[in-house]
């Protein structure tokens, strides 16, 4: 009797380091993501030798693009790879992969070092980011999926939202340290320091935690869910399973539409949009995008927890429609006046509107996925929907702005996420069906 209390204690505590262990690569990836936003000024002044601001942030933002575009392959090659050997091992090896492209980012000289020695080679710095960006998102196909997919599995009955809802957690923690370093980093080199050298510290504390990351996600354990699984599909067959499933993958992309744009808007384009858009102060900018890493942070395990009561459904249909009706209004009424202030109440209702839709999302989509192929599936939908939509909403913003000469005017593209990811809510989730609740499995459905 006395040996009760401590099993009971230790299965919780248990859960939560598995946790921790799981996302910590997670956290990794979207630091790295996260700095390339920050800094986009200082990366485009280092690597795109243009006089021209626009042209410039549009080559930055259009390389921080190109790494999405790798994602829909990482999510084919390496999302088979883990539903064929296991989420641990899957896991350790985008790890690696993401690790690499993280070091040739921090390690390439500028491309006026390069011209200064050899100037016909000058131009492999560009393209030496570039390929450290695809590699990033090589990895980045399947990352997601396999952190989503391995919290899911893992979860105790009821309360899978609440466990899915952690991958994305686990990116605002990103967000909060990438933002405190950037605004230490503001406040104390001179905006000449940062683009000579300052923009590159952050980097190199990202390639420094690397073996603590490898060590954690080493220890981890493979999931039960897929230990009990008597078929492990080959890559042909994995693949077959995808384009029978294609009508799932193309709605399941359109789910995430809405959190995708949302999530990059609100936190990669912030620190350009405050400093270059609104003509507030870095640190003023920074500061905004620790608040909103700290709201997503509260946000999402409680919505996730309450998609657990209530289903996903109402909560995907309620905030796509808010999102529809005041991404844009929220946006003019911010850059009529621009302030610290009004910066920060505009940006945290985007991101509450951005986490409260996040909470449901993730465990939806690994839902309404087959379980044999769970990873593939989840992580193609994701990436599609990133790769053409989302990892550009930095560039669309910028591009849409200069345009129509409208400073609100990124709200349109969340707005237009928005539409797309409510029809998509409504035809996966008509009737209710297939939404999980209150404990109960959401079938795979096969469209």
């Amino acid at each position: 009797m006395t040996a009760d209390p401590p099993t009971a204690s230790v299965k919780p505590r248990s859960n939560m380091m598995t946790v921790i262990r799981v996302t910590s690569g997670n956290f990794l990836e979207m630091f790295d993501f996260f700095l390339f936003g920050f800094f986009a000024s200082a990366i485009g002044a280092a690597f795109f030798p243009n006089s021209d601001e626009f042209a410039r942030l549009m080559l930055v933002f259009a390389t921080f693009g190109a790494g999405f575009l790798m994602r829909p392959l990482g999510a084919l090659v390496l999302g088979a790879y883990v539903d064929r050997v296991g989420r641990r091992t899957g896991l350790v090896v985008t790890l690696a992969i993401m690790a690499l492209g993280t070091l040739l980012i921090a390690l390439t000289p500028s491309y006026a070092t390069i011209h200064a020695y050899v100037p016909w080679l000058a131009y492999a710095a560009p393209a030496l980011v570039l390929l450290g960006r695809l590699a990033q998102g090589f990895s980045a196909g399947v990352e997601l999926g396999g952190v989503s997919v391995y919290l899911t599995e893992m979860a105790p009955p009821g309360q899978k939202g609440f466990y899915a809802s952690w991958q994305s957690a686990s990116q605002q923690v990103a967000i909060m340290v990438a933002a405190a370093l950037g605004f230490a980093l503001s406040s104390l080199l001179t905006p000449e320091q940062i683009l000579a050298f300052g923009w590159r510290i952050p980097f190199f504390v990202g390639c420094l935690i690397i073996p603590v990351i490898f060590t954690l996600r080493r220890s981890l354990e493979e999931t039960e869910v897929f230990l009990a699984r008597k078929h492990r599909p080959d890559a042909r067959t994995i693949l077959a399973s995808m384009a029978t499933n294609w009508r799932l993958v193309v709605l399941g992309g359109m789910l995430v539409m809405m959190t995708t744009v949302s999530f990059y808007l609100v936190t990669v384009y912030t620190p350009t949009f405050g400093k270059s858009v609104l003509r507030l102060s870095a640190t003023s900018s920074l500061a905004v995008t620790f608040c909103i890493g700290a709201s997503n942070f509260i946000w999402l395990p409680l919505m996730g927890a309450l998609s657990d009561r209530i289903g996903r459904r109402p909560l995907l249909l309620t905030f796509t429609i808010l999102a529809l009706l005041t991404s844009y209004p929220v946006l003019v009424w911010l850059v009529a006046g621009p302030t610290f202030g009004k910066m920060l109440a505009a940006l945290l209702w985007l991101s509450f509107l951005y986490a409260s839709y996040n909470g449901a999302l993730i465990v939806a989509l690994t839902e309404i996925m087959p379980v044999d192929v769970r990873t593939t599936g989840f992580s193609l939908a994701y990436s599609l929907a990133t790769a053409l939509f989302g990892g550009f909403t930095p560039a669309v913003s910028t591009w849409l702005i200069e345009i129509t000469s409208d400073k609100a005017a990124p709200g349109l593209w969340m707005t237009a996420a928005a539409g797309v990811s409510l029809a998509a809510t409504l035809i996966l989730f008509r009737g209710g069906a297939h939404d999980a609740s209150a404990g109960s499995e959401a079938p795979s459905p096969h469209l």
